[in-house]
């Protein structure tokens, strides 16, 4: 089989999470030259997850290993190529953007959606850092069986938490889970919340905190501070997973993007960033819902903005900037009289006095974009262009009867 050599790509993934996988298979069906790149294993944290029981059309559930390898089977299938590299630094103001990877590899792209998804939140405790892969751990599918028959502590109280402590019972003898609220409360889903509670190999510990992490060359133990009455507790255990949220790995786009307080992308509903032709999509986009089905529903939007991107892009090309002659750039609305009439009277005019002019109409119930790329804010909008589709005249509020059209 021969090579494949993409000069530029139409379109690049940064991330093979679920939302990247789906944004390749949507992407790759458009007929977009589509790549993913992702520095570990495509699936992104939907791999580390034993069971899931709630994404549609798997009754009794699968697991994110199975899923997300359907997922990288069916992209690729539509021609996805997935690229084992880590994107550490991107130039995305031009038309054509630049992709500069860990190994000093450069890719040119016409547009990028963002995947680069969230990792997980540090207690900043003592001990964590020093026993982290070897009694500590953020993630039970990979490290549950190294447990079997022995004491672990999870730390957490959300979905993740109570639903990766369940696994953790299936082989671990005791779990005990640390939760910050009164008994009884806890954050997940009713459901998870039921099934840890009627299960008997777990343990909760309410009102509490973990302080510090015990061991030597392997955890031992986990000391415990009661919040309500300040005493510390220790508990003895060989592992402590913990579960307190996520943090976007979007320091590498900073300065870059607009992100919020937390550093998550900001969007709007078309997946759309702050800068043109790039798209967010998954646990790095401010959202109020963050699951796999969430992702997988982000990244067929954003592929599909990406493309239309693409195709108004080849079309002003067309239409504005490799005209060979003077251009005319009208936005209008078919729910708009005025501007109808108004471009109807214009139209009659170029025509009359036989203009070597081209007409261009935007109506901007279907373009959007190209209307906020000259800040048209009301309509009938009408500019004289230059051969680059800048703007030489604004004829917006002339009456049409008084323009002086340029032979």
């Amino acid at each position: 089989m021969e090579e494949r050599i993409v000069s530029i790509y139409d379109l690049a993934i940064i991330g093979g999470g679920p939302g990247g996988l789906t944004a390749g298979i949507y992407g790759s069906r458009a007929k977009l030259n589509t790549v993913i790149f992702e520095k570990a294993i495509p699936g992104g944290q939907a791999y580390t997850t034993r069971e899931l029981v709630n994404y549609p059309a798997f009754p009794g559930g699968t697991t994110g290993p199975d899923l997300t390898q359907k997922m990288q089977e069916h992209a690729r299938e539509f021609g996805t190529e997935i690229i084992k590299e880590e994107i550490v630094d991107l130039q995305i103001d031009d038309e054509i953007k630049i992709l500069v990877t860990g190994k000093g590899n450069e890719y040119k792209v016409k547009t990028i959606i963002l995947a680069p998804g969230a990792e997980p939140r540090l207690l900043n405790i003592q001990g964590e850092q020093e026993f982290k892969g070897n009694g500590v751990s953020y993630c039970a599918t990979c490290d549950a069986e190294f447990y079997e028959d022995q004491t672990v502590v999870v730390v957490g109280n959300g979905d993740a938490a109570i639903e990766e402590a369940i696994y953790l019972a299936k082989f671990a003898q005791k779990v005990i889970v640390i939760v910050i609220h009164d008994q009884g409360i806890v954050d997940c889903n009713k459901f998870s919340a039921e099934r840890a509670f009627n299960n008997s190999k777990i343990e909760f510990v309410w009102n509490s905190v973990l302080s510090k992490i015990n061991g030597k060359d392997e955890v031992s133990g986990a000391v415990i501070k009661n919040l309500k009455t300040g005493e510390l507790s220790v508990l003895s255990c060989e592992g402590v997973f913990i579960y307190i949220g996520i943090v976007p790995r979007t320091d590498f786009l900073k300065g870059k993007i607009k992100l919020d307080e937390k550093g998550y992308i900001i969007t709007n509903e078309k997946m759309e960033t702050s800068a043109a032709g790039v798209y967010a999509i998954g646990d790095a986009r401010a959202k109020y819902l963050r699951q796999v089905v969430t992702a997988a529903n982000d990244g067929a939007i954003a592929a599909v903005s990406a493309e239309r991107y693409i195709l108004e892009e080849e079309a002003f090309k067309e239409q504005i900037q490799n005209a060979n002659q003077t251009v005319v750039l009208a936005f209008w609305s078919p729910l708009s009289e005025v501007s109808i009439n108004k471009l109807v009277l214009l139209d009659k005019l170029i025509l009359e006095r036989k203009c070597n002019m081209k007409l261009v109409k935007v109506d901007i119930s279907r373009n959007q974009r190209i209307a906020s790329k000259y800040n048209v804010e009301k309509i009938p909008a009408i500019f004289l262009l230059d051969n680059k589709g800048q703007i030489t005249q604004d004829w917006s509020e002339e009456l049409i009867e008084n323009l002086k059209l340029p032979k």
